[in-house]
């Protein structure tokens, strides 16, 4: 024998139903939480904050690490014994 019963009901009948807690508020709060927390998160990765971060002297850093790349690249990646 088979029975089976359907109720319609909203989940938060459902949840009143059975004693349940409305936790809708916590997690309202939550999300508005992870939400001011990514957005302030996505304020830092524009590219003049990122600039700024990874070269902190500005300009002049900038051309303070081109010249070290470029003295690096004239080195030839390694050092030539000619005493031979």
């Amino acid at each position: 024998m088979k029975i089976n019963v359907d109720i319609e009901c909203s989940p938060e009948e459902a949840r009143a139903f059975f004693g349940l807690p409305n936790v809708t508020p916590m997690q309202d709060a939550v999300m508005e939480e992870i939400q001011d927390r990514v957005m302030s998160a996505m304020k830092g990765t524009d590219a003049e904050t990122l600039l700024k971060t990874w070269v902190p002297a500005g300009v002049a850093g900038l051309e303070q690490m081109q010249k070290m790349f470029w003295q690096s690249f004239g080195q030839g990646g390694g050092s030539k014994d000619n005493s031979k």
